[in-house]
C-alpha cells in the first residue's frame, strides 16, 4: 500500500469516510455513463484500489455500502456487478428537455424538473428567497409544541374553523359578503378548481377561457375531458362581443377566469365590463369560477366578480401559494351555500381529510401581522423589478403588452417575424426557461409573446441569453 493510501485511510477509521464515498461515487459515475452496463463485473476488490490508490478495506466498505442501496450485486465466490436494468437514456438525464413540445405543461415541466443553476424568468412563483423565511420558521417552531392532534390527525372536511373565519374578514374587503360556512378550504387553487370541476362538469361539457389564460387550466380541462372554447382578453376583460357570441354558440357550463391581476397578461377587469359579463352570464344560466389567488398583490382593488354577484353565479378561489410558501399549501373555495355539501363529499372522496397542519401555519401568520408586512414589502420589491425588467426588455426590442402591470408577469411582445417558442428552446439550451405565448393561447395566436416573472429576472444572463435567442 502507498503512503498515500496508509495516511488517507488512516482518516478513514477516525471517522472521514471520504475515501468510500469517493469510491463510490466513481462507480455511480461509471454505471451512469454506462461504462458499466447492467451485469457488468466491476474490478475487483484489489484492482481497483490499486487503481484508487486507497486501501483494500476502503473498497470493501464502498461496495458493500453500494449493495446495501441496489447499485451493485455480490455473487459469492464471483465478485459484483453491476445491478439490473437501468431506465433508458433519457435527454432528461443529460440536459433540459428541449424536444417537449410547447403545450400548456411546457413550462411547468422545464421549470419543476430545472436544478438550481437554471435561470427561470418563465416561472409562475417567486424565488423561495423572497418568501417570509424569517416568519415561516417562528411559526413552524410554534408548531412544533401544539397539541398532538395538530401535529398528526387529519382535519375536519371544511377546515380549520378560525382560519375560515378570518378568510371570510378578508373576502368582505374585496365587497364579497360570505359566512365560514360557505368556504371550504384546499391544499392549493389548483385542486379547488379540479373539485369545482368534478362537481359542476362532465366529459364532453364546454368551458370558456380566457385567450390567453393561465396554461394549467387548459391541462386541468383536458383531463376532465372538458371542451375548451376560449374568448380574447383585452386590457379591460373578455372581449364582451365575442363572448357573448361564445356563449350563443356552445351553451358552455363554466367559465373560468382570474381576478384582480390577470394571469399571464396583468391586465384588470373593468366594472363596466365585469357588470357585462355578470349580466351574459345571468341570461346563459352560465356559471363563473373566479381565480382570485393573485389578490394580494393589486396596488389598488380591482372589481370582484364574487362581490357583484354575491356568491350567486360566481364561486371564487384562492391560495397562499404565491404569497406565502409552495411548500405551505393552503388553498380555499368560496361558494353558495347549496354546493357545499356535494364539495365536501368530493373533497372526502379525493383527499379525505384536510391539511391541518398547512392551515394552522397560514392562520398563525395571518393573525401576528408577519403576512401583511411580508406583502408591504414583497409589492415594493416587485414594482421595483417591474420597472427594472421593463426597461432591460425594452432596450433588446420587446415590449410590453401592458406598460409595468401589477403583480409578477409581464406579458411582452417579440419583435416582428421572432417565434416565441423557438426563441424558447434555444434559452433553454442555455439554462434559461422561458414562457412561450402560444402555451397560454388556445387558438395558438400568442407565438410572438413571452410572459416573464419580474421577480425571477434579476440575474442579467437572462437578458444576454434572451437577445442572443432572439439574433439566431
Amino acid at each position: 500500500m502507498t503512503d498515500l493510501a496508509l495516511e488517507t485511510d488512516g482518516a478513514r477509521t477516525l471517522g472521514t469516510p471520504t475515501l468510500v464515498e469517493s469510491v463510490m461515487a466513481t462507480i455511480r459515475q461509471r454505471i451512469a455513463a454506462r461504462s458499466l452496463t447492467p451485469g457488468a463485473r466491476l474490478p475487483s476488490i484489489r484492482a481497483f484500489a490499486q487503481s484508487m490508490q486507497v486501501s483494500k478495506s476502503t473498497v470493501v466498505e464502498a461496495y458493500e455500502r453500494l449493495v446495501a442501496e441496489g447499485t451493485i450485486r455480490s455473487r459469492r465466490g464471483s465478485g459484483f456487478y453491476a445491478a439490473g436494468s437501468l431506465a433508458p437514456l433519457s435527454l432528461a438525464e443529460i440536459g433540459p428537455r428541449l424536444d417537449r413540445a410547447v403545450d400548456p405543461l411546457w413550462v411547468s415541466r422545464q421549470s419543476l424538473d430545472a436544478g438550481d443553476e437554471v435561470l427561470k424568468p418563465g416561472c409562475g412563483w417567486l424565488p423561495a428567497s423572497w418568501m417570509p423565511q424569517a416568519a415561516l420558521r417562528r411559526a413552524l417552531r410554534t408548531a412544533a409544541r401544539a397539541d398532538d392532534a395538530a401535529l398528526a390527525d387529519y382535519g375536519t372536511p371544511l377546515g380549520l374553523p378560525p382560519l375560515r373565519q378570518l378568510l371570510a374578514r378578508r373576502m368582505a374587503g374585496h365587497g364579497i359578503e360570505v359566512s365560514p360556512e360557505q368556504i371550504m378550504l384546499t391544499d392549493s387553487g389548483t385542486q379547488a378548481i379540479d373539485l369545482l370541476c368534478r362537481l359542476l362538469i362532465e366529459p364532453g361539457d364546454t368551458v370558456l377561457v380566457d385567450d390567453p389564460c393561465y396554461f394549467n387550466f387548459h391541462a386541468l380541462l383536458r383531463a376532465h375531458r372538458a371542451k375548451v372554447v376560449s374568448v380574447p382578453y383585452t386590457p379591460s376583460g373578455p372581449d364582451i362581443e365575442l363572448f357573448a357570441n361564445a356563449l350563443a354558440e356552445h351553451r358552455p357550463r363554466l367559465y373560468i377566469t382570474n381576478a384582480a391581476i390577470h394571469n399571464p397578461t396583468g391586465a384588470i377587469l373593468s366594472p363596466v365590463t365585469a357588470h357585462r359579463l355578470l349580466k351574459l352570464a345571468d341570461q346563459s344560466h352560465l356559471t363563473i369560477v373566479e381565480d382570485d389567488i393573485f389578490a394580494d398583490f393589486e396596488h389598488a382593488p380591482a372589481p370582484r366578480l364574487a362581490a357583484f354577484d354575491g356568491l350567486n353565479r360566481v364561486v371564487q378561489i384562492g391560495s397562499f401559494t404565491k404569497t406565502l410558501s409552495a411548500s405551505v399549501r393552503c388553498g380555499f373555495i368560496a361558494a353558495p351555500r347549496d354546493w357545499i355539501e356535494g364539495l365536501t363529499d368530493l373533497k372526502i372522496a379525493t383527499t379525505f381529510g384536510g391539511g391541518r397542519l398547512a392551515a394552522e401555519l397560514v392562520l398563525m401568520l395571518l393573525k401576528d401581522g408577519s403576512y401583511r408586512k411580508h406583502m408591504d414589502l414583497l409589492r415594493a420589491r416587485l414594482a421595483r423589478a417591474m420597472a427594472e425588467t421593463v426597461a432591460r426588455l425594452r432596450a433588446i426590442g420587446i415590449t410590453p403588452w401592458i406598460d409595468q402591470p401589477a403583480g409578477l408577469f409581464l406579458w411582452c411582445g417579440l419583435p416582428d417575424g421572432v417565434d416565441a417558442a423557438e426563441v424558447a428552446r434555444r434559452a433553454l439550451s442555455d439554462n434559461v426557461v422561458l414562457a412561450p405565448g402560444n402555451a397560454f393561447s388556445l387558438s395558438r395566436t400568442a407565438s410572438h409573446f413571452l410572459r416573464f416573472n419580474v421577480a425571477q429576472c434579476e440575474d442579467q444572463r437572462i437578458f444576454k441569453v434572451l437577445e442572443a435567442a432572439m439574433a439566431r
